[in-house]
């Protein structure tokens, strides 16, 4: 019998655990009284930052997510804290130059954190070097990590030679990353035990609990020598979130894995947070449970709950299977990327315009363009020329490193905000998200921050601002249940109006009429002639392109609207002059209104 090997384990309560199941949205308020507790247990680690939460705290919480770590790290001071990071895209959907990743590292460092896991969505370990670097000269632990997916090219050899890159770069230890829960128990065994052959470094697995196989594969892991797993408090556990702590540890004790945590505390901790869990139960989703369907669509877990949402926004919720169905095909003609942020979006809201439109890359977004002309890395296989084709054309593609083309960002950035950032941290925070982040930085400075409101639970005291009218609703012979469980202003004469919809949460943008076209105009047209631009999907303008009298050419790009996280341009039908420009950047727009128009 070997001697005996302790597990460590990381605990992802603050972090991954709630943005799997209710949508990032637990608030600093919930996590603080129960750190003392935390920070007794023992963990190897604790998941606090990075992922969603930035976004999900500046967009949702309106609450500052660098001092959330701040108050996490004093009310934690003998537990590692640990972060998540996308590499060369750090917490955002783009990549960042080589200044604004090192600056967001030593930053994160100094507010503290001790553990950076650091990934990238195609597992183009170019795209790790600067942070890794970064976390190196701070003085924190490195941990590289390998995206886990399965495609004809994706191996374990390959694996293995990625864990060899990147134990030359520097890392401390290496992380299994399963963010679809796709492992089986065998084939992480075998996985595993060549990655541990061929590098001595301690190793970390991740797996989500969405086909059910995650606390088996974990178990198979450590027989085969990994040294820490990562899982989760039960009250948030299981499902496409992680395995529970009190079950992989009653399962390892007593044998020569017993990882030393007590039952006892761990089972006080999950009673607090099954109560916590009551609060957020509008962010609550079917699509969360275990599924083992994941084995055939690959579709991680959180990706799900968002589809099902960008869907129910377009009236399309049925055709979800389709989605489904599509996104292997379209992962296919990109090369097999991973599923995971950013690409899960790029390859998810891509498959929803394949479905929507009814003809395959009709409508190609932004970033896939991008993504085509090699701006996120090197996909994993060959990608199918003729969407490279459609998609960019005869521009050119570049092999290169995509930061190498980047100059640095940093001094515009500061000067972009200007006295809107008090500290180097608010400069990172409005490069991460421009546009929210602004948002956010000019309501602080206002004084009119305000989270979105709570749906009360069914007993207790109801928060002021989110008192529920709760109907039913017939349409077209389907009956809906709504709860109207908040309201709140937008600005610009905008009501945001907060409900849950068959159980789901929906945010819902109110406008007056004129928001939409220049003052003393009626609502925007229908479209009806070959010369009328519309959008094909509901969303936002970016930018726009054109103006009044400029000559423009069949499939000109004219106006550049954001849907579901991703920008597609929208192009000229017909060669001629634009007579009429009826939005500005920032306009909610909905299909069929006519955006531009364009006479021959």
């Amino acid at each position: 019998m070997s001697e005996a090997r302790k597990i460590q384990v990381t605990d992802v309560i603050l972090r991954d655990a709630h943005q799997s199941l209710i949508a990032t949205r637990m608030r600093t308020e919930d996590m603080l009284p129960i750190c003392g507790q935390l920070d007794a247990v023992g963990f190897w680690s604790l998941e606090v930052w990075g992922g969603a939460t930035f976004d999900a705290c500046i967009r949702f919480l309106k609450e500052d997510p660098w001092q959330r770590l701040q108050q996490l790290r004093a009310a934690l001071p003998n537990t590692r804290l640990q972060m998540l990071l996308r590499g060369q895209n750090l917490l955002g959907y783009r990549h960042y130059a080589d200044d604004v990743v090192s600056a967001f590292v030593e930053k994160s460092a100094e507010n503290g954190i001790d553990v950076f896991r650091v990934f990238d969505a195609l597992n183009d370990l170019r795209n790790l070097e600067t942070a890794m670097a970064a976390v190196k000269a701070a003085g924190k632990h490195a941990q590289g990590t390998i995206c886990y997916t399965t495609s004809p090219v994706h191996t374990a050899e390959l694996f293995v030679a990625q864990a060899r890159r990147l134990q030359d770069m520097g890392a401390d230890s290496i992380a299994i990353k399963d963010m679809a829960g796709l492992l089986t128990p065998y084939g992480t065994f075998e996985l595993v035990q060549a990655i541990k052959a061929a590098v001595p470094l301690p190793l970390a697995i991740h797996s989500h609990s969405t086909s059910g196989l995650a606390p088996l594969c974990q178990l198979k892991a450590i027989e085969a020598g990994a040294d820490r797993i990562d899982t989760v408090i039960s009250s948030f556990a299981g499902g496409t979130s992680h395995p529970a702590t009190e079950h992989q540890v009653a399962a390892l004790q007593g044998t020569r894995y017993d990882t030393g945590l007590a039952l006892d505390a761990l089972t006080e901790i999950a009673d607090y947070f099954r109560q916590v869990r009551k609060r957020y139960h509008q962010f609550e989703s079917e699509f969360t449970r275990e599924d083992i369907s994941v084995q055939i669509n690959q579709v991680p877990g959180g990706m799900m709950s968002n589809l099902a949402n960008q869907l129910k926004d377009q009236n399309a919720l049925e055709r979800i299977r389709e989605v489904f169905d599509e996104i292997p095909k379209v992962r296919k003609d990109m090369g097999y990327p991973p599923l995971v942020t950013p690409t899960s979006q790029i390859v998810g809201t891509q498959a929803v315009y394949n479905v929507l439109a009814g003809e395959r890359y009709k409508t190609i977004t932004n970033e896939v363009k991008r993504y085509m002309q090699g701006g996120y890395g090197a996909p994993p296989a060959a990608v199918d020329p003729a969407l490279r084709k459609q998609a960019i054309g005869n521009e050119a593609y570049s092999d290169e490193r995509p930061a190498d083309a980047l100059a640095p960002e940093m001094d515009k950035l500061r000067t972009d905000i200007g006295e809107l950032a008090s500290s180097e941290e608010d400069v990172l925070s409005f490069a991460m998200f421009p546009d929210l982040g602004r948002e956010y930085l000019q309501q602080r400075h206002d004084g009119t921050l305000s989270p979105e409101p709570l749906l009360p639970e069914d007993s207790g005291e109801r928060p002021n601002s989110a008192i529920a009218t709760e109907f039913k609703l017939d349409v077209h012979g389907e009956t809906y249940d709504v709860a109207i469980t908040g309201v709140g202003d937008s600005g610009g004469g905008r009501r945001k109006l907060y409900v849950s919809l068959d159980g789901m949460p929906e945010e819902v943008i109110f406008e007056p009429l004129n928001a939409y076209v220049a003052e003393g105009s009626s609502a925007r047209k229908q479209a009806t002639e070959p010369g009328h631009v519309s959008a094909a999907m509901p969303g936002n303008v970016v930018e726009v392109l054109v103006a009044v009298g400029d000559r423009v050419e069949a499939g000109q790009a004219v106006l550049v609207t954001e849907a579901m996280k991703m920008e597609s341009e929208i192009n000229a039908n017909i060669d001629g002059e634009v007579s009429a420009v009826n939005v500005a950047k920032g306009d909610r727009v909905t299909p069929g209104e006519v955006l531009i128009e364009i006479v021959e």
